[in-house]
């Protein structure tokens, strides 16, 4: 019996031991707001850092400065941009066109809407195809 008890003892002993460096952990509430506003801010300041590093590349500054545009100038009204209107001119970067017109894709999806229509049996316009029907 004693030699049950000793076994025991140890054993709760070296459990006890290793549990008390242990602590819980506490978690507190965030409020959504604050985290949207966080993550909007970051965004901005992303956002903001990618418009002014295509404003630094070298082709878009000839191309400013042969229309007279100072470059300091266009830095600090860029600075001055609110975040709304940086996320905006961003997304006007992203979505602009990288040279002229993009009459070349309207032309290859013309031309993939035709193959398509020919290849399911609706038009005949490619005489290369053969219908599915």
């Amino acid at each position: 019996m004693t030699r049950t008890r000793k076994a025991l003892a140890l054993t709760v002993a070296l459990a006890m031991s290793h549990t008390a460096g242990l602590q819980a952990a506490h978690a507190g509430m965030i409020a959504t707001d604050a985290v949207a506003a966080q993550v909007t801010q970051a965004e901005a300041q992303s956002r903001r850092a990618n418009v002014l590093a295509t404003l630094n590349r070298a082709d878009v500054a000839e191309a400013l400065a042969a229309k007279g545009v100072d470059m300091q100038a266009a830095r600090e009204r860029i600075a001055s941009l609110s975040d709304a209107e940086v996320v905006a001119l961003a997304d006007q970067l992203d979505h602009a066109p990288a040279g002229a017109s993009d009459v070349l894709g309207v032309i290859v999806f013309i031309f993939l809407v035709l193959l398509v229509t020919d290849i399911l049996g609706l038009t005949k316009v490619f005489p290369f195809t053969r219908s599915v029907r």
